[in-house]
């Protein structure tokens, strides 16, 4: 089937930075276009090109309606689109617009993300579970922002487990909130990219925003509060329960974790690993997993995270003993 659409203003974006966003576009839809005078001409599949023809007319809509998307923006609901069929550019366009993300708009580039965005605004907790790169905490980060933003919370709460300095804390020089910051440089990473510094000073100064390790959470209720727990797989089931019900009124909760990067003692088993076996089929409570095509690093880490399960499924099943005790293979420490 072949067919023609007429295009106007906003050309460029459309097709991108060497021409990435319409090459994005044919090969997930597997259709070929040839760019005429004042119109896309589309060849392929009946079902494909209909596809492609609804969403460069959306396009063509917003770009009327005074609503044009960058470059960046177009390439992720690009993707998006090419990978479920039933989301809509308008849709996601009217989506990215309801949440103020702070100084910097947020797109979610793959299904999973979308799907993590959508759980996290439906559900009060959410685990977000997969490998590094994948976004987990960052996106969690950029929805506690928003959720401030907007005044449905009064404060957001950044957590995680200090495992891998054990009883070295008490050797490292400082305060102790000198000793623990290190451990959570990444939270304080995504806060800064996301909002202007003198801002996120402030609300840390006044504990509107607050980071600390997981176990200044023990004996608390988080009311009005937007409360993240970075890193869960290195939790202990009893941090974890402990965590589970510090959830006070009007508050979520968003739990991020990577089961192949446990760093827990020998014997001693992930408090994430746990949580899946309990608490996943109460209502209330939602699960998303991701896997390495959602990963928005360098392309090499999705090819090295793949390489990563192609060896430990290879080796699962004789070498049972190496996967830390914890039954997840021990790959490497640093994720977000």
């Amino acid at each position: 089937m072949r067919t023609s659409v007429k295009i106007g203003r906003g050309i460029e974006s459309l097709f991108g930075t060497r021409d990435e966003n319409i090459r994005l576009l044919e090969a997930g839809l597997d259709i070929h276009t040839t760019l005429r005078e004042d119109s896309l001409e589309i060849e392929g599949d009946a079902a494909n090109v209909e596809r492609a023809e609804q969403i460069v007319h959306e396009y063509n809509q917003l770009v009327r309606e005074g609503h044009p998307l960058n470059d960046g923006a177009l390439h992720a609901y690009l993707r998006l689109l090419t990978e479920d069929p039933t989301s809509t550019l308008r849709g996601l366009a009217a989506s990215g617009r309801q949440r103020q993300f702070g100084k910097k708009p947020i797109q979610p580039k793959s299904v999973n993300q979308q799907r993590y965005l959508t759980a996290i605004e439906a559900y009060d907790m959410v685990f977000g579970i997969g490998p590094g790169g994948t976004g987990k905490t960052y996106l969690a980060v950029a929805m506690a922002i928003s959720a401030l933003l907007t005044k449905k919370v009064n404060r957001i709460i950044l957590a995680r487990p200090a495992v891998e300095a054990g009883e070295r804390l008490g050797f490292l020089p400082g305060t102790l909130q000198e000793k623990i910051d290190p451990y959570l440089r990444p939270l304080y990473d995504a806060l800064y990219d996301m909002m202007e510094g003198e801002k996120v000073d402030r609300y840390l100064e006044k504990g509107t925003i607050e980071i600390a390790p997981i176990a200044f959470m023990r004996g608390r209720t988080l009311n009005n509060s937007f409360v993240i727990l970075d890193e869960a797989q290195n939790t202990t089931s009893e941090q974890m329960k402990m965590f589970l019900t510090r959830l006070g009124f009007d508050s979520k909760a968003v739990i991020t974790g990577d089961i192949t990067q446990i760093d827990l003692p020998a014997g001693k088993r992930s408090g994430l690993l746990e949580a899946i076996d309990v608490v996943s089929g109460i209502p209330g409570i939602e699960f998303v997993y991701f896997n390495d095509k959602d990963v928005v690093r360098h392309s090499l880490v999705q090819r090295i995270i793949k390489a990563y399960e192609s060896f430990a499924a290879q080796n699962a099943a004789p070498q049972n003993g190496s996967a830390n005790g914890n039954g997840a293979p021990k790959i490497m420490n640093d994720e977000l």
